[in-house]
């Protein structure tokens, strides 16, 4: 019996014959303008089977020349010109490939300098670690090897390739700094980005700990009553039966009966609430015999349940496979299981199959067994190889507590892009370890959660630790406001990410997205590990590092891409380049593009992530802008087949004007809630502008704070068309939002410093912004009153002057910046041997005004001492020394 119908993929392997141009021993497979096959079999038996990594071969055949002469065969695009020495087989003599617009040449062998991918696993891991290769470079090249990945046979499992032992399959990704195109024809051969279910998009709460069904529903029911919206209940390995006479309990396939005397009722409570759940499955040890599904297996297999033989475990297996879906998954699922969060932490290889990783094996096959009732593949996993991305959501294992973990998942998250691996579920608030002291974690617990509202998946996760709890009641004041105002805020997001998703699977655009995808030639794009764009419409740079004793803020040097942009929450605007932002717990620092059309649920509530009845859309002035708000049922597939809506929602302004427009739904409208209430939140405008709604009636409100004009317009049809007119008499809309001076505000609120002091520094800092002084030198008469670091926090405020160390994947780097080009900030750095003499080593010294924008390396310099400095004027406010790997805070 081999694998059933929805376990095998609808492949396409064969490329078009036009497509392809052969030679002695090589075959050239022009698979995009920018991506081309590369085979080298010397017995001529090339592979059309897909393989692990690659199902659709046959593409739209593009335009390309193929000229023989002397030898060579020279094979050209729009893009690309291959040359090879006919029957020399593949050296860094005989192939090669020229990007022709780019200007760059790639040799066979050429090692590859990318921009990071992912990784297998976060466990045990403290702070960073290394990433495998992504299909991006700055070289503008890349290169998959796919020789060693197995193939589909014709039975619809994997299988190795029984090559020639010189043969070799290879794609050549061409693609300059086209990074997105890059990821879009990475998609094309590979497959789309399955579109994860609506409901994921919510809050998960998970913890490893021996619930039972009561305290699970006690726990779920807190959450109800204290207004905490959650969309999925984790239940870890527990909920099965562990103490057994036959291995060490990890694997499991029957309830504990003592912790869930009924668990099919309490999953029917659980969906009556609106949460999905999952539960979590070690397979390893296979099927024994005091599981209840041991007598149907052990027939299925063949072997007598009376001998009480274990069912093995083997990926390599259709019969295995096709009986552990059918007589232990699929049973347990008729329960009311929703997916399955798949915790594979043994073997990489299957001792019955060269080649084979168990986790590929179970992350395939349990994406597309899912589909065997027309839902969507999903299944909660770790990464077990590029192609990956069809089998989303990737769980990211178990991290240690603390800031240097935290301060990684952001570049973690980014990186994984690189390799279209967009939907990480990270362990929010760290696995084990910490101290789990309610102010010292909590501070920590409430940052990653706020990460985590900015990540794909927001999933709050605790090991078995009694003295560290994550339900936010546990916490007081300003912690638990910002954990309430975190969880409350990613369901509001909902209708924004559920967009986002849709772009993946129809655009293969990543959720998250590091910057230098739009800024390719901006170097700064390439050193910001912890910014990422989120989505379309906003760009993220979450804090990660706790405050400072003397600032009681936590500091976040940003840079932001030329343009305009707004705080997303305060509507403050701020102009392209850097700044530092110091922040409080309340503080979380997205910005809006100018022009940027972001839809909210605006009455988000427990268990409910449907399409909202009150869509709050908040817009932005400054740009005209247009977004596609994309809704359907959230759990099928049948929006392959055109079943969805989109409204569009549209801007356009004309500085004293603005007209914003809602269209009509378009497809399935039946998807769109009848009768929804638009609350139209135009953020950064000033009070006073006049009104106008073309045939409906409508309230208005301005919120002062975050100088927000608020037009609500009650119970529009989808089938309706609304324009809203904002007019400025002549006057800018814009309201006077600068964010310099209300962040100079906040400081002095939270300094240790004499409160008679803040007044008069306030008043100069104001004048400062005016232009009425020049110099930052008033600055100095209030350093008896100021440490060094809230003298820089002042300073870096009011000039755009700074420096941050950077260290993520071994590039460990001083990064500095002038934004306001100033003379008189001025800046030294030493390198010194081991006896404390300064190198004279080209690069290892510098001095003189601080450059506009300047990087130094660390990782890559011969010493390991060395010392920075820079000042504001006449007064140091940074002098930082370091060995080795010491970590400084800069």
């Amino acid at each position: 019996m081999g694998l059933a119908d929805y376990h095998v993929p609808e492949f396409e392997p064969v490329a078009d014959e036009s497509a392809t141009v052969t030679t002695e021993h090589c075959r050239f497979t022009v698979l995009e303008p920018r991506l081309v096959r590369l085979e080298y079999a010397p017995d001529g038996a090339f592979e059309d089977r897909p393989s692990q990594a690659v199902w659709y071969r046959d593409q739209p055949v593009p335009e390309f020349s193929v000229t023989r002469a002397n030898g060579t065969l020279e094979i050209e695009t729009e893009y690309l010109r291959l040359r090879y020495e006919i029957g020399a087989g593949f050296s860094d003599d005989a192939l090669s490939i020229v990007l022709t617009e780019f200007g760059e040449t790639w040799h066979y062998g050429d090692g590859e300098d990318t921009l990071g991918g992912t990784t297998r696993t976060l466990d045990g891991v403290d702070g960073q670690t290394d990433l495998e290769p992504g299909l991006l470079s700055r070289d503008g090249w890349s290169v998959v090897e796919d020789t060693d990945r197995l193939v589909f046979d014709d039975d619809g499992w994997v299988t190795p390739r029984d090559a020639h032992e010189s043969y070799e399959d290879l794609y050549f990704f061409g693609f300059g700094h086209d990074y997105l195109d890059a990821l879009g024809a990475y998609t094309d051969i590979a497959g789309d980005v399955p579109m994860i279910p609506r409901w994921a998009l919510g809050n998960w709460w998970s913890r490893y700990w021996e619930y039972s069904q009561a305290d699970l529903r006690e726990l779920m029911s807190r959450f109800r009553e204290e207004g905490l919206p959650l969309s999925v209940c984790v239940i870890d390995m527990d909920w099965h039966v562990v103490d057994n006479p036959h291995h060490n309990g990890w694997t499991g396939w029957t309830w504990d009966e003592g912790l869930f005397p009924d668990p099919e009722r309490f999953l029917d409570w659980l969906h009556g609430t609106g949460l999905k759940t999952t539960l979590n499955l070690h397979p390893a040890d296979g099927v024994h015999p005091h599981e209840d599904a041991y007598p149907d297996i052990a027939e299925h297999m063949g072997i007598d349940p009376n001998t009480g033989t274990p069912v093995e475990f083997d990926a390599s297996d259709p019969q295995f496979l096709r009986g552990y879906f059918e007589h232990v998954i699929n049973p347990l699922e008729e329960t009311g299981v929703d997916f399955w969060w798949i915790d594979w932490q043994q073997w990489r290889e299957s001792p019955e199959m060269d080649g084979l990783d168990p986790l590929w094996a179970l992350n395939h096959l349990h994406a597309l067994d899912r589909t065997r009732d027309g839902r969507r593949p999903f299944v909660l996993s770790r990464w077990a190889d590029i192609s990956n991305h069809r089998y989303q959501v990737g769980f990211s294992g178990d991290t240690v507590i603390s800031w240097d973990s935290l301060a990684f998942q952001p570049y973690l998250t980014g990186a994984a892009s690189n390799v279209q691996f967009g939907w990480w579920s990270h362990d929010i608030g760290g696995h084990f370890g910490g101290t789990g002291d309610p102010t010292e974690f909590g501070e920590l617990y409430a940052r990653w959660t706020q990460f985590g509202v900015l990540s794909p998946i927001n999933r709050i996760h605790t090991a078995k630790m009694p003295y560290v709890d994550k339900r936010p009641w546990q916490y007081d004041g300003e912690v638990a406001d910002a954990l309430e105002d975190a969880l409350v805020r990613r369901h509001e997001l909902i209708p924004y990410l559920y967009t986002m998703v849709r772009r993946n699977h129809a655009r293969g655009e990543p959720p998250i997205q590091p910057l230098y995808y739009h800024h390719p030639e901006e170097d700064a794009a390439y050193h910001r590990p912890n910014q990422y764009y989120f989505g379309s419409e906003l760009l993220a740079a979450p804090h990660v590092r706790e405050r400072g004793d003397d600032t009681h803020l936590s500091r976040r040097p940003v840079w932001l891409p030329d343009g305009e942009w707004y705080d997303f929450a305060s509507g403050e605007r701020y102009e392209g380049g850097f700044h530092t932002r110091y922040g409080d717990l309340s503080d979380v620092p997205v910005y809006a593009k100018a022009g940027a059309i972001v839809p909210l649920d605006g009455d988000p509530t427990f268990g409910d992530t449907a399409a909202p009845e009150t869509l709050r859309v908040v817009a932005f002035p400054g740009a005209d802008n247009t977004f596609d708000l994309y809704e359907d049922d959230g759990v099928t597939c049948a929006s392959r087949d055109g079943d969805f809506a989109t409204t569009e929602l549209r801007q356009e302004w004309h500085g004293d004007r603005l007209f914003f427009d809602i269209g009509q739904g378009r497809g399935q409208i039946g998807h769109v809630p009848d009768d929804r209430t638009y609350e139209i939140c135009f953020r950064g405008v000033r009070d006073g502008l006049d009104v106008t709604v073309d045939g409906a009636e409508y309230t208005r409100s301005y919120d002062d704070e975050t100088a927000t004009l608020t037009v609500t317009v009650d119970r529009i049809d989808a089938d309706e068309e609304l324009t809203v007119s904002l007019d400025g008499d002549g006057t800018n809309l814009r309201a006077d939002a600068g964010w310099r001076l209300p962040q100079i505000r906040t400081m002095l609120r939270h300094f240790s410093m004499p409160a008679g002091s803040k007044p008069p520094l306030e008043e100069h800092a104001a004048a400062f912004l005016r232009g009425d002084r020049m110099t930052l030198d008033w600055l100095g008469n209030f350093a008896p009153a100021l440490s060094d670091r809230q003298l820089r926090a002042i300073a870096e405020t009011l000039v755009d002057a700074g420096v941050e160390r950077i260290d993520y994947a071994g590039d460990d780097r001083l990064f500095f910046w002038n934004d306001s080009r100033r003379t008189d900030i001025t800046h030294q750095f030493a390198r010194y041997d081991r006896s404390g003499v300064p190198t004279n080593r080209e690069g290892e010294s510098r001095h003189g005004t601080l450059p506009e924008y300047d990087w130094i390396p660390l990782s890559t310099m011969e010493t390991h001492d060395w010392q920075f400095s820079l000042n504001y004027g006449n007064f140091v406010t940074v002098s930082e020394s370091g060995t080795g790997d010491a970590t400084i805070d800069i």
